[in-house]
């Protein structure tokens, strides 16, 4: 059964090992952050760190929901530490800019990292330009995906119709909120560290591996070439 796009005018994306893929390792360097600043607050050694990091990762929906949660962690001081890394593992994708620019309507990121990190990261894949406009961490007051709360709070910043929306992520637990709420959902399976944890086929209506394979193979009946 194809499903249908045409009636789509907003294209909302997640950023990380989204918009740029895992093989640029970026994750790793927020990795090792991450667990330097959780031995620092804990006063645990790297395999604690580790196994606390992954563990609220898993149970929360980010490190830092855990940590907040848990700990009593003041959540600009994570995010500055955490995110206070070097971009130059990215590159810019000319395809993947000319797929996005065929996209009609409004192009959106909906990400758990915070905007500035976010406005580094699409300037650093030449994309920055293109999108109109970003729910992160700090618009949902810190409340992660997958909890649905961070959804109603991105329709209502973003001002979208979730009936008339798409959304793109690489986690497929991520998409079970947006398909409840009516939107056309992606995974993007592309090798993300759980990005398979609590998949759903029948939360996912289009499940690709590339984005810029699919970005090209969109069919337009909008009369856009």
């Amino acid at each position: 059964m194809t499903v249908p796009i045409d009636h789509i005018d907003n294209w909302i994306f997640d950023l990380d090992n989204t918009l740029y893929p895992p093989s640029a390792k970026l994750f790793d360097l927020i990795d090792a952050r991450m667990g330097a600043f959780i031995m620092r607050l804990l006063d645990v050694d790297a395999v604690e760190a580790r196994r606390v990091q992954k563990q609220y990762f898993h149970d929360h929906g980010t490190t830092m929901a855990g940590l907040m949660r848990h700990h009593g962690v003041e959540p600009e001081t994570f995010l500055v530490d955490v995110h206070d890394i070097a971009l130059d593992r990215l590159s810019i994708d000319a395809r993947l800019r000319s797929g996005l620019e065929r996209l009609p309507g409004r192009r959106l990121i909906f990400t758990n990292a915070d905007a500035d990190y976010a406005a580094r990261v699409l300037a650093a894949r030449g994309i920055a330009d293109l999108f109109d406009g970003i729910c992160d961490i700090r618009v949902t007051r810190y409340t992660p995906k997958p909890d649905p709360a961070a959804y109603a709070a991105m329709i209502d910043h973003l001002g979208i119709d979730p009936a008339k929306s798409l959304f793109v992520e690489d986690m497929a637990r991520n998409l079970t909120p947006a398909k409840a709420l009516g939107m056309t959902t992606v995974w993007l399976d592309n090798g993300s560290e759980s990005g398979h944890r609590d998949h759903r086929p029948g939360h996912v209506d289009f499940h690709v591996s590339d984005i810029a394979d699919w970005l090209d193979n969109l069919p337009l009946p909008w009369g856009i070439s």
